[in-house]
């Protein structure tokens, strides 16, 4: 693992709580787009030394629905940006931790994710997140 990438938040409305993060913390909005695949909206904001991923449902069938549904709205994961994901992935498998992908998938920002199952991570949600494909990351 290379550092925390970032921090995902789940929220009911990306547009409701930017108020929160950009009028009260004076936090700045970096991007907002959908990730179709994983039934979200995303929007990125600038934590100064780390991204705050807010995660916005666009559909009751999406994961992050399920979680609010849940748990509520609050911290959804913890992402560790990675190189060679497919690799860090075996080498997690064959150390006995469950993954949720067993291969990458596109993620915000083009990408390459993966999660680990929050039984074999003490109850906490990890994404891999390889942004090695990216140009200028």
């Amino acid at each position: 693992m290379k550092k925390v990438d970032h921090i995902g938040i789940a929220v009911s409305s990306i547009d409701n709580a930017l108020t929160f993060y950009e009028d009260t913390l004076g936090l700045s909005l970096v991007k907002v787009e959908e990730v179709g695949n994983q039934g979200v909206k995303v929007a990125f904001i600038d934590g100064g030394n780390i991204k705050l991923e807010l995660l916005e449902p666009l559909h009751n069938e999406s994961p992050i629905a399920k979680f609010i549904e849940k748990k509520g709205e609050g911290i959804h994961h913890i992402a560790f940006g990675v190189e060679g994901i497919e690799e860090r992935i075996k080498e997690l498998q064959a150390k006995g931790v469950r993954m949720i992908n067993e291969t990458p998938k596109p993620g915000a920002g083009g990408a390459a994710v993966a999660f680990m199952h929050p039984r074999s991570a003490h109850g906490v949600l990890y994404e891999l997140c390889d942004k090695s494909n990216i140009k200028g990351e």
